[in-house]
């Protein structure tokens, strides 16, 4: 596979474009995203919780002149820039708006979550806002007559919650009509003012899997008379992620992590019950489609082996983000346009998992990495920490590449 910088035109200057395109994001705009965000990020909410978010996004496109609809399952919107002719393909662009169930422990900012135990910790603010502000931007455009198609806004609840709020939203419709989607995530590894592109697989696939283990229990004076659930449970910790890695082409990048194992109560008896649980990462497709079959199996042999009984749920959540060139392409000669292609990194593929890639099973599309760390910094913030945080010229950056991308999809 072509990287991304090989994919490009080898005459592309390190230079912006000479101001060929409207839609840059001027100084009373851009101090009212800023704080449209610092609100999103004071006042977070949880997947299918979303009614304040959606209300103030809402408010802020009727007030623009446009006509957003609430999506069927009363959070999210979804809102066209311009009129659609019926024909002619759309340019989508994609927001999650929901937060994460962890506290804020950022202490010196203003804009710290008024919720507890909720908080913008994966950059959802961020990307609501560069939607917003891209839809605002090329509202304008489309009242002098700049914008030629119809742009779709899509605002998109419960990224978080598996398989992810992108099923519902497009069950309310907000593909129809749509050639192609784009979207933004937070990077905190990349500097703030660029993006990070890659063709192909960006993310991973990303399910959950729950385990009960059960069997007679007993005193441990006597555990020959017991299924010993506690080292059955250990085995399977140890055993069923081992016996995948060789089962399974180490390129497909299928790991199993547990995050939890419960059972027992006291020193001296052999439990009855034993739980785990932990998601299985995938970064090929086609491994990720056999995933489940070949997660039971592992399962119920090192299991069998301690006659232990299993009851296995195996919670599908998404596939892997696979970016088109033809849209990593548009990504490409957007942020070209705006920043110059000296603010293009090449990006990897992370065990992630993004919900976007469902939209990516119906159109085609991609997602950028969209840098937010202060130049310079050195405090190694990450996503899903309560300590996250981003520096607010990235929402300059993702107005500006979305303005660009659809002006220039329209002109293709």
């Amino acid at each position: 596979m072509k990287s991304r910088a090989a994919a490009r035109s080898e005459d592309l200057v390190d230079q912006p474009g000479g101001g060929g395109l409207p839609g840059r994001l001027g100084d009373e705009l851009r101090a009212e995203l800023i704080a449209f965000r610092r609100d999103l990020h004071m006042h977070p909410e949880l997947g299918n919780q979303e009614f304040r978010t959606t209300a103030a996004i809402k408010d802020r496109l009727e007030k623009a002149g446009l006509r957003p609809r609430v999506l069927d399952v009363g959070t999210g919107l979804v809102c066209d820039v311009g009129e659609w002719d019926g024909v002619t393909p759309m340019l989508a662009l994609r927001a999650d708006i929901d937060a994460l169930p962890i506290p804020d422990t950022k202490a010196d900012v203003p804009y710290r979550s008024t919720v507890p135990d909720r908080a913008h910790a994966c950059g959802h603010d961020v990307h609501t806002t560069t939607v917003l502000g891209a839809g605002l931007v090329l509202a304008g455009l489309h009242r002098q007559g700049l914008l030629p198609n119809a742009v779709r806004l899509v605002f998109q609840p419960a990224e978080e919650v598996l398989p992810g709020g992108a099923v519902d939203a497009i069950e309310s419709g907000v593909l129809e009509g749509v050639g192609r989607i784009i979207a933004v995530h937070c990077d905190p590894k990349v500097d703030a003012g660029r993006i990070g592109l890659r063709i192909g697989p960006i993310t991973s696939a990303c399910d959950r899997l729950e385990i009960s283990l059960d069997g007679p229990g007993g005193h441990t004076a006597r555990p020959h008379l017991t299924t010993d659930l506690v080292t059955a449970a250990a085995r399977v910790a140890v055993d069923v992620p081992a016996l995948l890695a060789r089962r399974v082409d180490a390129r497909s990048g299928l790991v199993l992590t547990w995050g939890r194992l419960q059972t027992g109560h006291a020193p001296n008896v052999v439990p009855q019950h034993a739980e785990l649980s932990g998601t299985v990462r995938c970064l090929d497709l086609a491994a990720w489609r056999d995933a489940p079959d070949l997660v039971h199996a592992a399962i119920d042999e090192v299991a069998g082996m301690h006659r232990a009984k299993t009851v296995i749920n195996y919670v599908r959540g998404v596939p892997p983000v696979v970016n088109d060139a033809e849209s990593i392409g548009l990504l490409d000669a957007a942020m070209t346009e705006r920043r110059g292609s000296y603010a293009i990194e090449d990006t990897e593929q992370s065990l992630g998992g993004e919900d976007f890639s469902w939209y990516l099973e119906r159109v085609p599309g991609a997602m950028a990495r969209l840098g937010v760390r202060p130049p310079g910094d050195t405090r190694g913030l990450d996503l899903h920490r309560g300590n996250f945080d981003v520096d607010e010229e990235a929402i300059t950056v993702g107005v500006e590449l979305f303005t660009a991308a659809a002006l220039l999809a329209g002109r293709s």
